[in-house]
C-alpha cells in the first residue's frame, strides 16, 4: 500500500490538471482510501486495506491519500467525511463508498466493480 500526494497521483492514477474528464492513469484497478491519522474509523480500516492489499497484490493497485496534507485531493472526489474509498476500475468511470467496510464488502466490491475473484 502506498501513500500518494498530488505528484504522485496524477502520475498512478489522474492527472487531473492535464484532464478534465477522467482518465485513468493506471494499469490495474485501484482502490484509493482517502483517510486522516485522528480519524477512529480510518485507523480501523487499515489492517482490512493492508489485507485486501496482500489478497491482490498484482491484480489490485491500493493507495492512501491523507485528507490532512493533501486536501485538494479529497475535495477534486467530493469527500466530505472519512474514510472514504475510490474503486477504479481500469475502464469506466470510479466509485465513490463512504464509511468504514468490513473485509466481505471489500470482497464483494472487487468482484462487482473490478470483475476479480480472490485466489
Amino acid at each position: 500500500m502506498e501513500t500518494l500526494n498530488s505528484q504522485t497521483f496524477k502520475n498512478k492514477v489522474f492527472d487531473f490538471d492535464a484532464n478534465k474528464e477522467w482518465a485513468f492513469a493506471g494499469t490495474r484497478p485501484a482502490i484509493v482510501d482517502f483517510y486522516a491519522d485522528w480519524c477512529a474509523p480510518c485507523r480501523a480500516l487499515a489492517p482490512v486495506l493492508e489485507e485486501v492489499s496482500k489478497d491482490y497484490a498484482g491484480k489490485i493497485d491500493v493507495y492512501k491519500v491523507n485528507t490532512e496534507t493533501d486536501p485538494e485531493l479529497a475535495a477534486l472526489f467530493g469527500v466530505r467525511g472519512i474514510p472514504a474509498l475510490l474503486f477504479i476500475p481500469t475502464q469506466g468511470e470510479p466509485a465513490m463508498s463512504a464509511g468504514f467496510m468490513p473485509r466481505d464488502s471489500f470482497e464483494k466490491a472487487i468482484q462487482d466493480l473490478f470483475g476479480i475473484q480472490r485466489t
